[in-house]
């Protein structure tokens, strides 16, 4: 079934409604469809790479407006948040989230929303957890920007001989921005001297 959404998105991507599709597909991703907008925005950006900011741009906003949905469904709907978040195998993810909430804040979402890791965990767990709705704002738009901005430049400036290996350089990026963030975190925690036990997420 995975297999045969992805093939309908990648038909969104050549077709003359192929804006309204990319805002569609990055919006609902980001809080309950399965298959990322990367796989619409790269095709775009190979076929038309003069509008290849636009196209990031439209998939920045749409998906931190679907961020918001995902937030909404943890904030308000919180059985049907842990429902979902039950159904994609994350049920203990809420006390993991907190957790992290607790230790690092708005680093986490910073993390997150670069990594392969479904954005809709994010975003439905920040409802649930009751993160601060501004710095989620802010840390989405910061965070999915980054990533889609990304995709948008290596096909730009690339061409199609990246294309196969957009979303492997992408995890390679986003491992070394998490590298960074670790390092950052640990010498905090030590020179803080705070205490408490390990998150697993």
């Amino acid at each position: 079934m995975l297999r045969r959404l992805y093939d309908w998105v990648m038909g969104l991507a050549a077709s003359r409604h192929a804006e309204k599709s990319l805002f569609a597909v990055s919006f609902a991703e980001s809080s309950f469809f399965p298959v990322p907008p990367d796989v619409m925005l790269a095709p775009m950006c190979l076929a038309k790479p003069e509008k290849a900011w636009r196209y990031a741009f439209i998939c920045t906003i749409a998906s931190v407006l679907g961020g918001a949905l995902g937030y909404a469904i943890g904030f308000f709907l919180q059985d049907f948040g842990m429902w979902m978040m039950a159904a994609t195998g994350h049920a203990g993810g809420l006390a993991e989230f907190q957790c992290w909430y607790g230790k690092y804040g708005v680093w986490v979402i910073l993390a997150k929303g670069l990594t392969p890791i479904p954005y809709k965990l994010v975003t439905i767990a920040s409802g649930l957890a009751a993160f601060a709705f501004p710095m989620f704002i802010i840390a989405s738009v910061i965070t999915r920007g980054a990533r889609f901005f990304l995709v948008a430049y290596i096909i730009k400036k690339f061409g199609p001989t990246l294309l196969p290996i957009v979303e492997r350089r992408l995890a390679l990026f986003a491992g070394l921005f998490i590298a960074l963030i670790v390092i950052g975190l640990t010498a905090s925690h030590f020179l803080g001297g705070s205490s408490g036990g390990a998150c697993a997420v």
